[in-house]
């Protein structure tokens, strides 16, 4: 393989989701336990204490790393669950955790001095000020930028805080600022940031009427299809609302944000890893997005670009279109 031109980071919503990421080629692969610690707790998904040392073992002995994301923010007067988190995240040899809540930086800091702190794209620091107050308090060593961002703002990011500093490259566009987002909680009762589901399975519904089927979360109907007319699983931000009396997407359309074509911009801005978006997706979609993205990696590495890599991941993006997102200010 080529030396390392940006860090691949890939998601492991499953055992079998980690193998895959790792043999496709992943730099380090993010996962979480079976709870409301991390911010993809769905049923199916992620991991007991006993298959993350299996799966921490397995990836370093292909010279993969394992970020263990115990990113939700503890209820009041309950964090016992995030403490346990951590010192099992510990005990098994993760190679860094991804935290956002303040208290929870700090039992690690003053409990797992050695544990590498990673500041989750939760916490949404966005500016130099906010990286820098986490860096001094928990000597965090790498930021997770939320999907909000230019590339001038993040090249500007970098240059003020001198941190690593990770991005979306691939997956869902987001289009708020994470771990400031009520929508799922007001419509459901369950809180995306302490339940660690947005749009939770148990309250979502689908409905046949009138030759259309009709997505809602909660009580309240979402979105409205037609056969054969690409559909989103019905979170908040993907609701096609009507306003003025037309029926459109006001947040976020269904389209997979897919920075493949900037890697360059994102190298010379500074960045240190890309994020690969899809802990809730299958071993054939991580195989085929972890496997393309360790390919132009290596390209670029040599000093080659893929002509062909814009498209090959077009198929598995969400609704089949995708975007550079704000990454070019092009996306509202």
């Amino acid at each position: 393989m080529s030396a390392r031109y940006l860090e691949l980071v890939c998601p492991a919503g499953t055992p079998a989701a980690l193998r895959a990421a790792v043999d496709a080629g992943a730099d380090a692969v993010y996962c979480g336990f079976r709870d409301c610690t991390n911010a993809r707790n769905y049923p199916g998904l992620n991991f007991d204490p006993d298959e993350l040392r299996e799966g921490i073992a397995y990836a370093h002995g292909r010279g993969c790393r394992v970020l263990v994301a115990i990113n939700t923010f503890p209820r009041a007067g309950d964090a016992g669950p995030w403490h346990r988190a951590l010192d099992q995240a510990a005990a098994a040899g993760a190679d860094a955790v991804i935290l956002a809540d303040i208290g929870v930086l700090d039992y690690a800091t003053r409990h797992h001095p050695g544990l590498r702190r990673h500041l989750s794209v939760q916490a949404s620091a966005a500016n130099a000020p906010s990286i820098a107050f986490y860096r001094q308090h928990f000597d965090v060593r790498r930021v997770v930028l939320p999907r909000v961002l230019s590339v001038e703002d993040v090249a500007q990011l970098v240059a003020e805080s001198g941190i690593e500093t990770e991005v979306f490259a691939f997956g869902s566009v987001g289009p708020m600022s994470e771990g400031r987002c009520f929508l799922s909680s007001y419509l459901t009762g369950l809180s995306p940031t302490s339940e660690g589901a947005c749009a939770p399975a148990s309250h979502v519904a689908y409905l046949e009427r009138d030759g259309r089927v009709l997505s809602s979360l909660g009580e309240v109907t979402l979105n409205s299809f037609a056969r054969g007319e690409p559909a989103a699983y019905p979170t908040p931000c993907k609701g096609r609302y009507v306003t003025h009396g037309r029926a459109s997407y006001l947040f976020e359309e269904p389209v997979a944000l897919n920075a493949i074509g900037i890697l360059p911009e994102l190298k010379a801005a500074g960045v240190t890893a890309l994020k690969i978006e899809g802990r809730q997706r299958g071993r054939a979609y991580v195989t085929h997005i972890v496997g393309t993205f360790r390919r132009v990696l290596d390209a670029l590495a040599r000093g080659d670009f893929p002509a062909t890599a814009l498209d090959e991941l077009r198929g598995e993006a969400e609704g089949g279109r995708d975007t550079f997102g704000a990454y070019r200010k092009g996306w509202r």
